[in-house]
């Protein structure tokens, strides 16, 4: 018997492709700026921390449907800050265990195999891809709506997109949906940056001015890492037409797949509050007014960045030539060829430092030219 090995089909780890580039930056005197990953640096909220400890006595099994108290938690932030239509209800709602885990299994749930086509960003987080690759479904990587070939089962979008943080505009945002109805397609909307959005407007695809009240074939997917720092808690949730979540829940029941009670706990108490994130943001735009001049002093042009924790930098020269420019001053950032097939001459630099490493990087930038 000959076992199939699942592994066999998927890309290397994008960052153990720049080990060379990490030790080099970390070489330097006054020790490595990493800004290649998106992870939050800065504390999880004191109420956060407190409700997950109150809830630490969990002894019980957890429901993959989360609490009642968490449901309503997730409507009630999706109807006031997003818009969503008033007449959704926790039917509509399934808190997932960290958006990446939902996005890497989400073709696969949705029983989509080898006949089976799934959009993605052209420039886009790997793990989209990933997850097609694992349900054995074929990949078609498209910039627009028009360039989508056929009728395919699932569609991807990302706004503010990772990496290049760019937003879909209304416009745009209706022709995905509009796309998703004629042919279809289950519409997955990816908005875990929506909260940070630096140039006009971030707009879910649950918004009344986008579906006309109607979620059929829509979810909206969102997590709790980037606006509460809560990305240890693996804490997301997908929001959208109740029949597909309904699908979802039961599949998930079967698999065990279910949010902990104490992070059930924190992530309602975190989403009753907004401060924190206004908060947050302050923080992340200071970050981006020292960063994005120092860059542009540099020589490099910053492309889209209105949104996300991310901007989309090129000097003009191939991805890696630049991760290699950066990493001889301390700095390490994300190659664009992790997002894009084939090669890029565009990196992805995290705002996700402290402000004395952004200002260590800001410095570094002002003395290299």
């Amino acid at each position: 018997m000959t076992r199939r090995v699942v592994s066999a089909g998927l890309p290397t780890f994008p960052w153990d492709t720049i080990a060379g580039a990490k030790a080099k930056a970390q070489s330097h005197p006054d020790g490595i700026v990493d800004l290649s990953v998106g992870t939050p640096v800065d504390p999880t909220p004191r109420l956060v921390t407190e409700a997950l400890t109150s809830a630490s006595d969990a002894h019980g099994y957890p429901q993959v449907w989360g609490t009642p108290a968490l449901r309503a938690a997730i409507l009630g932030h999706m109807k006031q800050v997003w818009g969503a239509p008033s007449h959704l209800d926790e039917t509509n709602v399934l808190p997932v265990i960290g958006t990446k885990e939902l996005v890497a299994s989400l073709p696969s749930q949705l029983g989509l195999g080898p006949d089976s086509t799934v959009v993605i960003p052209a420039c886009a987080y790997p793990t989209y891809r990933v997850g097609t690759q694992l349900a054995g479904a074929t990949v078609q990587a498209v910039n627009e709506p028009d360039e989508v070939e056929g009728a395919p089962d699932l569609i991807w979008i990302n706004s503010p997109a990772n990496p290049s943080g760019r937003i879909l505009d209304l416009d745009e945002m209706k022709a995905w949906v509009e796309l998703a109805r004629r042919t279809g397609a289950v519409l997955a909307s990816d908005e875990c940056y929506g909260e940070f959005v630096w140039e006009g407007e971030s707009i879910s695809v649950l918004d009344e001015r986008v579906n006309d009240g109607n979620v059929t074939g829509l979810l909206a997917c969102l997590s709790m890492s980037k606006r509460s720092n809560m990305a240890g808690y693996r804490a997301g949730f997908v929001v959208g037409d109740a029949e597909l979540t309904r699908e979802l829940l039961f599949i998930r029941k079967h698999s065990g797949l279910m949010v902990s009670t104490p992070v059930a706990e924190a992530m309602t108490v975190a989403l009753a509050d907004r401060s924190h994130v206004l908060e947050q943001a302050k923080r992340y735009q200071l970050r981006r007014d020292v960063l994005k001049p120092a860059l542009e002093k540099a020589g490099f042009r910053i492309d889209h960045s209105e949104g996300s924790l991310y901007l989309w930098a090129t000097h003009d020269e191939d991805c890696r030539s630049t991760l290699d420019r950066l990493a001889s001053l301390g700095i390490l950032c994300s190659p664009g060829d992790f997002y894009v097939e084939g090669g890029s001459d565009h990196v992805r630099i995290g705002l996700t430092a402290t402000d004395e490493r952004i200002k260590a990087a800001a410095e570094r930038l002002a003395e290299s030219h």
